[in-house]
């Protein structure tokens, strides 16, 4: 009976899940060789932009020439995660196995610790038995592993960095002082420096706050100037540094227009059209090198916005288009049964984790409007521009809290039934 307890004991603490989320990673790392990229047009799968730029910093050529060859200084990508990069570079090699996997490791730490705001933010609003299963499905799921193990990018950081900002801001509730506020602003200067996405849902978050606590009669005036105090302070220097090299204020990155013009034009089809990104057609690459990247991104956005002016319509349908995609499923080209199973999989983790949404909403539970906030307004950007996949993630542990809570309330429903109509039969024999 001691040893039960203990194994059931471990299997509901935090940390051990988080223990072998990690494990569980490492050992796919390993075992699948996940490690070994594709050395092809100069290791550009290794990390691709992100890499690239990581390379130029380790070469000690500044925070640059983000495609191929000098191109020049860049803010085409936000800078903490290539400037992580550049670290692992400079240490273990630049395009090694062994960076790579340092890199992938370091994802999956940033995965794994993501089940311990994933267990808080569950167990304050939903209760611990779905908090556990939140954490545990987190820790042991293929695609959260899949993005973790195989992909140099700031996806799985993102993901925690947006979980531990719902924990944050769940807990201004019961916090006082200015150090919440302090906390506030840090976290949020480091989203802004690792994905501009989530900057989408920092209003709310903040009004979310401030009406939480005005309710139970906090103050909070001089908590949110701390906060944006902390959070101008901390990328000041990202500013100074855009400012001097380009003329402009550029909070996290450069290339929204070059975006925008990669999912609307001339064939859009709702899809991200990757022929015509500068990493993938000469042309294009070559247009960027000559006009520098503010120039070049300021004339595809131009086009962009002519193309959308033109066809009102077609842009409203592309947009309901890209819609789909996030919450039914990206179009794949090869059509398979697995593929077809792999859709219907998504399309229903959405539907269980709206109605876990709307259950939360009718019962008032505690959070449940932050989480229809961060449904309703990160995605919003990908419905205009383009979807792919890793888009969708930062906001997938949220999603699966809601999606175990709505099975919860399912299991619980039926196991209350029979015991209902237990007691309605005695009444009746009575």
């Amino acid at each position: 009976m001691f040893s039960s307890l203990s194994w059931r004991n471990a299997g509901r603490s935090p940390l051990a899940i988080l223990w072998v989320a990690l494990a569980v990673r490492v050992a796919y790392i390993l075992l699948g060789h996940t490690y070994r990229f594709k050395t092809l047009d100069g290791n550009f799968d290794f990390g691709y932009e992100m890499g690239r730029i990581g390379c130029s910093l380790a070469l000690g050529q500044g925070f640059s020439n983000p495609f191929h060859g000098i191109t020049g200084p860049t803010a085409w990508e936000p800078p903490l995660y290539p400037l992580l990069i550049a670290g692992v570079f400079r240490i273990f090699g630049i395009y090694t196995a062994a960076s790579a996997f340092v890199l992938l490791s370091l994802n999956s730490l940033f995965a794994a610790l993501t089940t311990l705001p994933i267990f808080s933010i569950a167990k304050r609003s939903f209760g611990e038995t779905v908090a556990v299963w939140s954490a545990w499905t987190w820790a042991l799921l293929p695609m959260t592993i899949f993005w973790s193990t195989r992909w140099i990018w700031e996806t799985s950081l993102a993901a925690l960095l947006l979980a531990l900002l719902v924990t944050l801001t769940m807990a201004f509730e019961t916090r006082d002082g200015l150090r919440p506020w302090l906390e506030f602003g840090l976290l949020w200067a480091i989203a802004a420096l690792t994905n501009a996405a989530l900057l989408s849902v920092l209003p709310v978050f903040t009004l979310w706050a401030w009406y939480r606590r005005r309710k139970r009669g906090r103050q909070s005036l001089a908590g949110v100037l701390a906060a944006s105090a902390v959070f101008v302070f901390c990328l000041a220097p990202w500013l100074v540094r855009n400012y001097r090299t380009f003329g402009r204020i550029i909070w996290s990155r450069s290339n929204f227009g070059a975006e925008l013009r990669l999912g609307n034009g001339p064939g859009a089809d709702g899809k991200w059209m990757d022929s015509e990104h500068p990493s993938k057609d000469a042309k294009q690459f070559e247009l960027y090198r000559q006009m520098g990247e503010i120039a070049y991104v300021a004339e595809r956005k131009q086009e962009a916005l002519a193309f959308i002016g033109e066809n009102y319509a077609r842009f409203a349908r592309l947009s309901l288009r890209r819609f789909a995609y996030f919450w039914g499923g990206p179009p794949h080209p090869r059509k398979s049964a697995s593929v077809a199973v792999g859709n219907v999989l998504y399309l229903g983790s959405s539907l269980v984790a709206l109605f876990g949404l709307i259950e939360a909403l009718r019962k008032h539970r505690p959070g449940a409007w932050l989480f229809f906030w961060v449904m309703l307004i990160y995605p919003l950007v990908y419905y205009g521009v383009f979807f792919l996949p890793r888009y969708r993630h930062p906001i997938e542990p949220e999603l699966g809290i809601l999606m175990l809570y709505a099975i919860h309330e399912a299991v619980s429903r039926q196991r209350s039934t029979p015991a209902r109509e237990r007691r309605m039969g005695d009444v009746y024999s009575q």
